[in-house]
């Protein structure tokens, strides 16, 4: 695998895609209608979709592609595949919140070894280097060049008060009440896979994810948090999540620094 020719690609695709999306979401008015399961899709989705998948199509024709809004990939399996969430944190971008990714990475054996999350409306740009270590690109963003990098290592708990991430759009009793089981310094919320970032960049501790996600969309971000020095766990036994699952659908899981002390489930 010729990393470094994939790195460059998922970077320029996602932030081609990140350009359409905020032409979609600057516009008065955009097409929002529900999907078989309920949850909103938009044209910015549907746009962004069509532009990685060309792009992925036509740079890496030998490598499987499964993407959140082509459902015909979704039965699809192989050891090493590319997967996209065009635009995760649909009901973010439908309220303007500006919390929405751009998301694509690359499974090897059950693993997201290399990944991109960019979010365009906040114009932060994360993403795993050919080496597998995670940087952030300070903007302006240019398509063919990337701009200064910064390495990026989750933090240390604070005396062992902890700095938690959660949903915006999906939380609820459960989740709370795991929280408390920790010493919870403070806690902030964020949409869509920047949960994750937030943890690799050390901004968080611990991201616990008590509801139902697709494979598309943590794996960008659990790749961007392993090259961080993060880990990503299955809720009820505390081993590693991994990818190519039946269906695509995850467990519940835990994103967090390794200094936390995780507690059981």
């Amino acid at each position: 695998m010729d990393y470094q020719r994939l790195v460059e690609c998922f970077r320029s695709l996602a932030l081609q895609a990140g350009d359409r999306i905020m032409e979609i979401y600057g516009a008065e008015d955009f097409d929002v209608r529900a999907k078989s399961d309920a949850s909103p899709v938009t044209e910015a989705d549907e746009a962004a979709d069509a532009l990685i998948a060309e792009g992925l199509a036509q740079a890496f024709p030998d490598i499987l592609v499964v993407t959140e809004e082509q459902a015909a990939t979704h039965g699809k399996a192989a050891d090493t595949f590319i997967i996209v969430d065009p635009l995760d944190g649909t009901k973010e971008f439908v309220q303007r919140r500006g919390d929405f990714t751009v998301n694509i990475a690359l499974v090897e054996n059950g693993v997201p070894t290399r990944g991109v999350v960019y979010a365009p409306a906040k114009e932060r740009l994360f993403y795993t280097g050919a080496d597998g270590v995670t940087v952030e690109e300070q903007g302006p963003f240019d398509i063919t060049r990337a701009g200064t990098l910064t390495p990026l290592s989750v933090g240390r708990p604070d005396n062992g008060a902890l700095m938690v991430v959660a949903s915006k759009s999906h939380r609820d009793a459960a989740t709370d009440a795991y929280i408390g089981k920790y010493a919870v310094r403070d806690m902030t919320s964020a949409g869509s896979s920047l949960k994750f970032c937030l943890v690799a960049t050390g901004e968080a501790d611990l991201y616990p994810r008590l509801g139902r996600t697709m494979e598309w969309d943590t794996a960008a971000g659990q790749a961007v948090l392993l090259g961080a020095g993060g880990k990503v766990v299955r809720f009820d036994d505390h081993l590693p999540l991994t990818y190519g699952k039946a269906g695509y659908e995850n467990p519940f899981f835990i994103a967090y620094a390794p200094g936390v002390d995780l507690k059981a489930s």
